[in-house]
Order: C-alpha cells, then structure tokens, then sequence
C-alpha cells in the first residue's frame, strides 16, 4: 500500500526526529548516576508523562481500539484500578525506594530476604524484559509491512539499531525526555481521530451513540460473580494487581522514581502518569465504539474482508490509512511506531541498569568507577538490544510463540509481586518461609497459565484451571503471600511452644 507523500515525510521526520533528539543527551551522561536517574533532577511533569508512556505501548494504541470495536467496554475495567495502585504506590512504594536510595527495585528483597530473593526477581525481569522487547519490535514492524511493503526482518533490525542508539547514548534522559515528546504525539494523535470519526458520521455525531447503545457497546461487563469469566470484577481485581506491579516493584517505574530531586515530586509524577492513562484509554476505547458505528452506518466504506468475525484489529488500522486527513494518517502512524519505541526503550535502559546495580556493583568489581560503570552500561544496553532484536526475528510468523510467551509473562510477574507483598507486609517471615511461598505459587501459576494450552477436557490426568486468565496473578500472588505467612506462624508457634517447655 502506497501512502501519500505528505504521510511519509511527518512519518519519517517524527520518527528520526526522535532518535536524534535522544541520541543528543550523550553530552549530558559523563557518570553512571546520570545515566541511571538523570542525577536526580529531571521535571516531574516530564518524568510523569514517561510513566504515562512507558505504560502505553503501541499494543495498546491498536488492541484497546480493537476490543472495543469486536465487544464492549468490559476491558476499561482495568484503568479503574490504575488510580487505587498509584495511589498506594504514592503512600507506601515510593517513599520505600527514596529512602533506600537504590536504584534497582530488587534491594529491597535482598534487605528482607538475602541475595536468592534479589537474585531471583531480576532475573525474572531481566527475561521479561527481553521477551518484551522482542515482540514489540515484531508488532513494530507488521503494520509498516503492511502499509509500506517493507521486509519485516529488516524494519525489526533497523528499529532494533535505532532505539538501541539512542537508548544508550542518552541514558534515562533520553528515554524520560522521548517518552515525553512520544506520549504527547499519541495523545494528539488519539484525540484527532476520535474527533474525525465523531464528525464523520452521516446523520451527525449523536449517531455514534445511537448505534452503540442500540448494540450494548457500552457496557463494563456482567457484574456477577463468575470467576471463569470476564466479568467486571475479574477484570478490576487482575488490573489492581497488574497495576500494584507495575507501580511497586517494575524496574521501569522505580527507577522513574528516583529521577526527581525530591520525593514529593516523585509521587506527583507517578499520580500524574496514572491519572493520564485513564481518559487517554477512554479515548482509545470510544475510538473501538465510534469506528463500530461508523462502519455501521456506512458498510460499504469497509472491505469485505474486515467484515468477518476475528478481523477486528485491523479495523482501526484499515481507517488510519484510508478514513483520515493527508499528514494526520502519517502522524498516527508516527504515534503507534513511537509508542513502541518508547516501551523498547525503556527496556533496553532499565535492564541496563539492573546488570550494573544487581551484578557488576555486587559481584564483579565492587570499588567501581565512573568509566568502568559507564563501559558496563553501554555493553549492556547493546547486548540487550541485540539479543531482543534476534527474539523478534525468531518470532516473526510464529503467533503461538507470542500466545505462548503472555502466559508465561504471569509466571514472572506473579512470582515477583507475590515475593515483594511478602517483604513488604510481614515483617517476620524469614529466608525458608518466603523461598516455600515462592515455589509453591510458582507452580500454581504455571498451571494456571498453561492449563488453557495444554490441558484438554478429554485427557483425565489434566486438571484444567476453573478460572479466567486473568485471575492467575491475582491467585498466584495470593498464594505466594498466604503460604508465607502461615509457615511463618507454624514456624513461631512452634518456637513458643518450645520456649515454654524448656522453662517448665
């Protein structure tokens, strides 16, 4: 598909106009403190918006359309439980990690459990972080294919070199500063295509509300209590528990943290991120609504194609290219490509981080300096970057891989906030009691997280999971926390109980 020539040049000068822009903070990172958390004195408004971004990926831009398009609102459900974990972050997390003064978010663990409980979460994240980038530059480089033609593998390198590049020659700076400007772009971006779409209507934009709720498009999902459904209360307690890892224990907000002078301004960036992303997910969603009606109301504007179940993603999509202005098709797609190079980036700098902080400081030179610390974080930002660019080549036309890998994501992920709630809120379960919780849900959550996949109704040694996917960090977590917590009574108890016999 051949795009205008107006689309291509905002395209390409937004887009290189970004990487140019990060890449010149290299003159500003001459210590690792810089590199790391901008020497502490990056704007709040600015590190907000990179929170805000850094949640926001390119995914989101055109699946939260998608959904909303094939179903109903049910899955906004979640930004409601954005603002409840920002708000505990404030209070309890970001308090935590200033007065700590670490700039990796797994010290913590290691203060409350030894190095096994750091050692661990790293890794997990390290691994998370990887499988991330790699599908991020995959869902990077489809919809440039298939609007510009281009070779896959070679958008995936190209993208991959460039975010790398600036990545590490700008350091947290550039990531923070570049997220900014990119979440901008795709609030911008957002705003004018609801808008079009509104006014595009035949008979006025009130006809975008009259066919919505005429077909239920509105709605937030069953209140019932069906666990082993979508229901409005399975999709609000999976998002305060996603949520309460993301603001609590992701390296990529942590660290975010940590990039403002003082720690009021630190909680004000992270209420300001979370409190964006909800109308801004609104908007995406009033985008999946309107592009409904729209197409309703005008079938024959949408091909034959898209008008069979399952192809709703490309719905949003199909009308950047052919529903909107010259130039503001080129900046929606700058926005989607920006969006994904902000998470990418993000990725690359925070596990750049966590190689420095959690191994080379600890394990390989100890009396570091400025130069060797800075060397680390460049070999480590490119052997990342490189690794999560062979990721996404080995992932490109494999879509269960990607199935496969989101369900693994919650083996992670719920192992970590489960370990941390742990540390966090029984101050007296030692090393034993919180390395059985850990093992025990694990366990739950990989069967949880595989069972869909693996396990068939005909196969009698296959106990399928009776619950919706979305409950197994909610389930794992609470297992890992609950196991914890009562070894850690058996366990005194038994030392009471001891002590009484010795005296008598």
């Amino acid at each position: 598909m051949n795009l205008p020539l107006i689309d291509l040049i905002v395209f390409f000068i937004i887009t290189i106009g970004n990487v140019l822009f990060g890449a010149s903070f290299y003159f500003k990172n001459k210590t690792s403190s810089q590199f790391t958390s901008g020497g502490g004195a990056l704007p709040s408004w600015v590190v907000g918006m990179s929170i805000f971004a850094t949640f926001v990926s390119s995914i989101s831009f055109l699946a939260l359309p998608g959904k909303a398009y094939m179903s109903d609102w049910n899955a906004l459900v979640f930004s409601f439980a954005i603002p409840i974990a920002a708000i505990l972050a404030v209070k309890f997390f970001v308090p935590l990690y200033r007065n700590l003064g670490s700039i990796s978010a797994y010290n913590y663990l290691e203060v409350r459990f030894g190095t096994w409980a750091r050692i661990y979460a790293s890794i997990c994240y390290i691994l998370t972080q990887l499988m991330r980038t790699g599908a991020i530059l995959l869902l990077l480089a489809l919809p440039l294919n298939a609007l510009f033609g281009w070779d896959i593998k070679t958008i995936i390198i190209v993208t991959g070199i460039a975010v790398t590049a600036y990545s590490m020659l700008g350091g947290i700076q550039a990531v923070v500063w570049t997220d900014a400007i990119q979440g901008i772009i795709l609030v911008i971006g957002a705003i004018a295509c609801a808008a079009i779409l509104t006014f595009s209507m035949p008979e006025g934009p009130s006809q975008v509300f009259e066919i919505a709720a005429a077909n239920n498009k509105f709605s937030l999902g069953s209140f019932s209590a069906s666990v082993s459904e979508s229901t409005f209360w399975v999709v609000l307690i999976y998002g305060l528990f996603i949520n309460l890892q993301n603001y609590g224990i992701d390296q990529n907000f942590v660290q975010r943290y940590m990039t403002t002078s003082t720690e009021k301004k630190a909680k004000s960036s992270a209420m300001f991120g979370a409190l964006l992303y909800l109308p801004v997910s609104l908007i995406f969603f009033y985008i999946g609504t309107a592009l409904y009606s729209y197409y309703t109301a005008q079938p024959d504007l949408l091909p034959a194609e898209l008008q069979v179940a399952g192809t709703g993603d490309k719905v949003f999509p199909h009308f950047i290219v052919n529903g909107m202005p010259r130039g503001i098709t080129g900046l929606l797609i700058a926005a989607i490509f920006a969006a994904g190079m902000s998470t990418v980036s993000t990725s690359i700098n925070s596990t750049a981080t966590i190689i420095l902080s959690d191994y080379y400081q600890r394990y390989f030179e100890k009396n570091t300096n400025d130069k060797s610390e800075m060397k680390v974080l460049y070999i480590s930002s490119i052997v990342f970057g490189a690794l999560g660019v062979i990721i996404s080549l080995s992932l490109v036309g494999v879509e269960s891989v990607l199935d496969a890998w989101w369900s693994l994501a919650s083996i992670f992920s719920g192992g970590m906030l489960g370990l941390f709630l742990l540390a966090f809120l029984s101050k007296k379960v030692n090393n034993m009691d919180a390395a059985i919780g850990v093992i025990i849900g694990v366990l739950i959550i990989i069967w949880m997280s595989l069972s869909p996949l693996y396990f068939t109704e005909g196969n009698l040694l296959a106990f399928k999971s009776p619950f919706h996917s979305n409950l197994t960090i909610v389930i794992g977590t609470l297992v890992i926390f609950l196991t914890g917590f009562i070894l850690m009574k058996l366990s005194s108890g038994k030392r009471k109980n001891n002590s009484i016999q010795k005296q008598s």
